[in-house]
């Protein structure tokens, strides 16, 4: 029976992905992460139960512009139970582990179902839900030469 407090989000658009874990500007060398883009309903009701909803604000100057709610999403493999991670391509799907799925920050993605586990905290009386990743299927868009030689076995 599945958990009552994941979230589960089908045909969303993923940013700031960082699967490698690589270093930057806003992340610790080895933490994996990426965002989620809610609909405006759902992030309201992930903000009153307490989730990290984070907002993008608008590209351009233009007053009906609206900033884009979104969500972080940790993907931990060292923490728990680590996520399931599945690469979905014409042949069939593929598990992704902390070796390979790096190949996500660069890949042409088509799809992604995912789900989200939360996990409260509480740090100097401040509390939130950080988001952190379950189960993920990401479709990806396929070269020619990629399906060409897929029947061929790697060397």
């Amino acid at each position: 029976m599945p958990d009552p407090n994941t979230v589960v989000m089908e045909n969303v658009r993923i940013i700031f992905r960082n699967f490698q874990g690589k270093e930057g500007q806003y992340n610790k060398l080895g933490d994996r992460n990426f965002g989620v883009i809610l609909p405006e309903d759902v992030a309201q009701k992930m903000l009153e139960d307490g989730w990290n909803v984070k907002y993008l604000k608008p590209r351009e100057e233009e007053e009906e512009e609206t900033e884009t709610p979104w969500l972080p999403v940790a993907v931990a493999f060292d923490k728990g139970k680590p996520p399931k991670v599945m690469l979905v391509t014409d042949r069939g799907r593929t598990a992704l582990d902390e070796t390979n799925v790096e190949m996500l920050d660069w890949a042409d993605i088509t799809n992604v179902d995912l789900i989200v586990r939360p996990f409260s905290w509480e740090v100097n009386g401040n509390t939130g839900v950080k988001a952190y990743l379950s189960s993920m299927y990401v479709t990806i868009e396929e070269d020619p030469l990629d399906k060409k030689y897929a029947d061929m076995d790697a060397q």
